[in-house]
């Protein structure tokens, strides 16, 4: 039976302090939320090890939003994933469609990413997408096709069971558009048809999750959806209320 998750992305928003707050917020709305759906929160890099320490213990996982493609060395302002592991992440967003357009990851930046975070434990949650143009060209089914393909394809069996796989549409991110249940439905099937091709009936037991403007009011009509296994939330991560409705839409 695959996962239900619901992981929010806090982005660059917060304080420390604030960030704090908001985890033990998190951490005590968690109390209400049904044990067979797995929290996950991903705070800014200056506040992992704070948070890790408020989480500690709970069942609320800890998540990165980067990670260097590199082991270690001379790479001024990168951070490791064996720095992330040790502060207490289980988790690291990987491909987000912000890191790829604003600061030009590649697919095969990507691989070297993927590959280090499974390496030292981490479980990546890798998003792909397509851009409101490549939409409107009906191109999504090709883009995120090749997405998948480019990185996902270069890892093993064992490797991808490890792999949280986020389907974001580029047009809904923070902007208050959200693709419908059957939009949604009909490239997350497509995504796992994709991933049976390499990967067989474990394509079956892979966690999909919707992202994009995804809220306590839409989030309800998506997960209903047979391929949608959860959510990759931003804005409506930052309070922890609208965080636990959404955890609640199951």
């Amino acid at each position: 039976m695959r996962k239900h998750i619901v992981a929010g992305n806090w982005k660059m928003n917060t304080t420390v302090a604030e960030g704090v707050e908001l985890a033990k917020a998190v951490v005590a709305a968690s109390a209400e939320v049904p044990a067979d759906v797995k929290l996950i929160i991903a705070p800014p890099f200056t506040h992992l090890y704070p948070v890790a320490e408020v989480v500690k213990g709970s069942a609320v996982g800890l998540s990165s939003q980067n990670c260097a493609n590199k082991e270690k060395g001379a790479y001024t302002g990168e951070v490791a994933v064996n720095m992330l592991e040790s502060v207490g992440c289980q988790y690291v967003i990987l491909g987000h469609s912000e890191r790829r357009e604003y600061y030009g990851e590649t697919d095969a930046t990507l691989v070297e990413k993927v590959k280090l975070a499974l390496a030292q434990g981490l479980s990546p949650i890798f998003c792909i997408g397509e851009k409101k143009e490549e939409r409107e060209a009906g191109r999504h089914f090709e883009v995120v096709t090749e997405q998948v393909k480019n990185v996902l394809f270069e890892l093993t069996p064992e490797q991808m069971a490890n792999v949280v796989v986020a389907y974001e549409p580029v047009w809904a991110i923070g902007t208050g558009l959200t693709a419908t249940a059957e939009q949604a439905q009909e490239i997350h099937a497509e995504i796992r048809k994709v991933l049976a091709e390499k990967f067989g009936e474990l394509a079956q037991e892979i966690s999909i999750l919707y992202g994009g403007s995804c809220n306590p009011t839409n989030a309800k009509e998506l997960f209903a959806c047979p391929d949608i296994d959860g959510g990759l939330i931003g804005g409506a991560a930052l309070k922890a209320d609208s965080f636990q409705a959404i955890a609640l839409s199951f």
